[in-house]
């Protein structure tokens, strides 16, 4: 390979990922995303206000539901609703988006609980937002594993950013891989999209150089072989990296690997990060 094909590799290799970058940056600062959040609130049987949503809510066996003074209103599926409205019981991991003037009242169910989150775009968070610091990305972090499925999908419970909660999820297989000839491996969890893979990982980074508690890589779909790619440049942070009013999983104990993984995204600045 000439010197020029090289630098014209890393030209495009450095594009594809800024791409990527500048995608990851754009979905947290969207109005609406995880830097809008303003609370987290915790439901129980008892209606409560709040002073960032509108109405009182309540949970119970048939799920959220909000009851709206006779000058509030929010908008569930493009329909205006007004007094009573039942959310119904929401799925694990599921949730609705409710518009709220320009603001957004995320109702949703973490961890066995439901929960009301409000994102507003004016949040000081959001407005002060410059950006995630990151390592600078390299061709050498691109690695080679395997996927092995596991016999059965297996249930794994982790633990949150939230002290006290969990998450459990079925763990379809484990993606193993050589790094300096180091041989690791990394249980791997559904991803978005058919057939992709995500993986919650620590390394020995982890509260040095990057955000201490977790980060995530996703996964294209392994090859009919079991051939699977890791970019590592693309590690990234999860909202709990930003904010406290997250409710993010933590990678299961085999995932925190024992090497310095010098790629992708570092501390934010909101962290301390530099």
């Amino acid at each position: 390979m000439t010197t020029e094909a090289t630098t014209t590799d890393l030209h495009t290799f450095t594009e594809t990922w800024l791409e990527w970058y500048r995608a990851q940056e754009a979905r947290l600062a969207a109005p609406h995303g995880f830097l809008a959040i303003t609370s987290l609130h915790w439901l129980d049987e008892r209606p409560q206000r709040f002073p960032d949503a509108p109405g009182a809510w309540h949970t119970g066996p048939e799920g959220v539901v909000v009851r709206l003074d006779d000058e509030e209103e929010l908008v569930v599926d493009g329909v205006p609703v007004r007094g009573e409205h039942r959310f119904g019981v929401l799925p694990e991991r599921g949730g609705v988006d409710a518009v709220w003037g320009d603001a957004v009242i995320e109702v949703a169910r973490r961890g066995g609980n439901d929960i009301v989150r409000p994102r507003h775009p004016d949040a000081p968070l959001r407005t002060a937002f410059t950006g995630t610091p990151a390592y600078a990305p390299d061709p050498r972090w691109v690695v080679t594993g395997r996927y092995v499925p596991f016999d059965t999908p297996r249930p794994t419970t982790v633990g949150a950013a939230v002290e006290g909660l969990e998450h459990v999820y079925e763990a379809p297989g484990r993606v193993e891989f050589e790094w300096e000839g180091r041989p690791l491996s990394l249980t791997a969890f559904p991803g978005h999209g058919e057939g992709r893979l995500s993986v919650l990982f620590t390394d020995a980074t982890s509260g040095v150089t990057t955000y201490a508690a977790n980060r995530s890589l996703s996964l294209d779909p392994p090859a009919a072989d079991g051939t699977v790619v890791l970019d590592f440049n693309r590690a990234a942070n999860l909202p709990c990296a930003y904010t406290d009013l997250a409710t993010c999983p933590l990678p299961p104990a085999e995932n925190r690997l024992p090497v310095a993984i010098e790629a992708g995204q570092k501390i934010p600045r909101e962290r301390g990060g530099a």
